[in-house]
This record gives structure tokens, sequence and C-alpha cells, in this order.
């Protein structure tokens, strides 16, 4: 029987890859964006493009609704939705931190808990979450980002032994920089109306000159990231993290394999040039 997955924040980056490279393995897909006009070229007797906004908890039950008198049934779910608050945590607004953790940590427990029923009455499914390097590990200029996706960690982690006896499995794909991908640009924007601080400003000169160092590091495209996430959620494995991209291997070694002095000494070390 053909699987049906459900993509959020499908309009661009690993969503689109994702609802594309799905469709091209013969699933049935249903393609949720903020607007679906954005999306609307991905169409296809395949492919359902439907509004889900992960801040609206009354859009994510009609894109289910849509999904499942579409095509029967949902058998995986891939929360993609999710964006990067870049600049000074000091510097940040109290609104921008709640729709931080609004789209990148309680979107994703909405859509968890919306379509659990149907996968209970299914006999099973694939909740798989999308997270990041910075879930892992943490890097200056973006801990809010750090703490939603490190809070998406643990909610995965913790989610999973409880569904496991729903037979329903819990993955996480840890993705690192990915050059093609548009994800920088809500980030750059955000970080562009932030407020400044003078006293800052030698340490986010020098950080910005360490970003830009790591962006040049970056080796994977989309279709690496996307190759993870549709193995996630087709191994039919227990397995709970994918790490999804090379350029981050030595640093989630660190923390996950190395002592926490060693690991806080190396992060030190590489980032010292911003103090």
């Amino acid at each position: 029987m053909t699987k049906t997955v459900l993509i959020t924040g499908c309009s661009t980056g690993f969503g689109r890859a994702a609802a594309l490279h799905f469709a091209q393995q013969g699933w049935n897909v249903v393609a949720t964006m903020r607007r679906p006009e954005a999306g609307a070229d991905l169409a296809a007797d395949n492919v359902l493009v439907t509004r889900l906004d992960v801040q609206d908890r009354d859009s994510i039950a009609a894109a289910l609704d849509a999904g499942i008198a579409r095509f029967g049934r949902i058998d995986v779910v891939v929360n993609n939705a999710g964006y990067g608050l870049f600049g000074l945590f000091e510097a940040t607004p109290r609104a921008k931190v709640i729709e931080q953790f609004e789209v990148n940590l309680f979107g994703v427990m909405d859509v968890t808990r919306a379509v659990l029923p149907h996968m209970r009455a299914n006999g099973g499914g694939v909740i798989v979450n999308v997270s990041s390097g910075a879930g892992v590990f943490t890097l200056p200029m973006i801990s809010l980002y750090c703490a939603s996706k490190f809070a998406l960690e643990g909610f995965s982690e913790s989610l999973s032994f409880e569904l496991a006896s729903q037979n329903i499995r819990v993955k996480l794909v840890e993705p690192g920089g990915v050059l093609s991908t548009d994800f920088g640009r809500r980030s750059t924007q955000e970080a562009a109306g932030a407020a400044s601080i003078p006293d800052y400003d030698r340490f986010v000169e020098r950080t910005a000159a360490l970003f830009a160092g790591l962006r040049g590091e970056r080796l994977a495209s989309e279709a690496d990231v996307v190759e993870v996430i549709y193995r996630a959620a087709s191994d039919d494995s227990d397995r709970l993290r994918y790490v999804a991209t090379e350029d981050i291997r030595p640093l989630v070694a660190a923390r996950r394999e190395g002592s926490e002095e060693a690991y806080m000494a190396l992060l030190r070390q590489r980032f010292s040039g911003a103090a």
C-alpha cells in the first residue's frame, strides 16, 4: 500500500526538497506551508499542497483532514518548519523569543498532538522532527535557536518512549550548515531588525567573522539532508538520532563522546576570537 507523508514548511528549503523526493519515491505527499501559492508548482496526482501554519492550530487540523480525505491516511509526519533567530539575547524582544519557541517547538508539539489519534487508530506511524546541530552543541549569537532545538531534542527523546507503546516511532534528523538552503534568509532579516547594544559591538563583529568562516566549511546540500530525512522515515528501525551533514560530526562527537571539560575547552578555543 502506498504510504503518505505530511511535511511542514514546504515552500522552500528542506521541506520543498523533501516533498519532491518523497513524491519521486512513489509516496503520497501532503506538502504544507503558510502560503500554499508559494508551492503551487508542487501539486500533482500524489502531492496535495495545502495551508498549514504551525502557529495556527485550526490550520493544522484542517491540513490533516485534507490529507486524510485525499489519500485515506497519514503514515509519517515530517516536522520541518522552523527558522533561527540570530543576534544577542539581551537585544532580542520577548515577543521574538516567544515566536522562536512557537515555531520551532510548540508548533511541532501541536502538529504531533493533532496526528497522534489518527496514527494510534492506524496501529502505528513515524514522527520525524528536523532538529539541528544547534540542538546538540551551542554557538554564540544563536542562544534562542539553540534553546528551541535543545528543547526539541529533549521532547522528542522522551516522547519516543511513550509512543513506542503505540507502535509510533520518533526520529530526530540533525543537519548542520547547508549552502543551498534558503533557511538563513529569515534569520538575516530578523537580525537586521534587532536592537544594537554598543558594548557588544566588538564581540558581534568578531563573531560575524567566525560565522563567515564556518559558512565556508559547509559542504552539504539540501539533497544530502533530504536523503537522511527519507531514510529516517522509511528504515523501520528504532534509531532515534540521525546526523545529516558531515560538517558537524566533530562537534557532535565532542559533545556526546568526550568529557564535559574537553568539549567546553574545544568550543572556547574555537570561538576565542569572538571574546
